[in-house]
């Protein structure tokens, strides 16, 4: 699949430079941080249900580097693939054709973090 990013490397390289930016912009950075935390945390939906969700928006609004972060997440929770792909069709459902071939990017990502 030509054009697809490698999700490992890509997530590398975007943590690296997130890590640049929490030098030169700390309360920025750490106001995300904050947010990301709050945004996933267990409370009437598990985390693994919160990064479910947050898959299946990154895959409608088609960022790459969303799919990457999100995906590794949910290999480490222990995602299965009948799970990321009933998200990966609700996202489909909501956003349509460009959404159907980001889903292919977020097998390959599943597929990577997965190995």
């Amino acid at each position: 699949m030509s054009g697809i990013p490698v999700y490992k490397e890509l997530t590398k390289e975007v943590a690296a430079k997130m890590r640049g930016l929490r030098q030169s912009q700390p309360d920025l950075m750490a106001a995300f941080s904050q947010l990301a935390a709050a945004g996933t945390q267990e409370g009437a939906l598990s985390k693994k249900t919160r990064e479910l969700v947050a898959l299946g928006i990154a895959v409608a609004c088609r960022c790459d580097d969303c799919i990457g972060f999100h995906m590794q997440t949910l290999v480490k929770l222990g995602a299965t693939r009948a799970e990321i792909e009933e998200v990966l069709g609700t996202a489909v459902y909501m956003g349509g054709g460009p959404s159907m071939m980001y889903a292919t990017h977020a097998l390959k990502a599943f597929e990577e973090f997965s190995e």
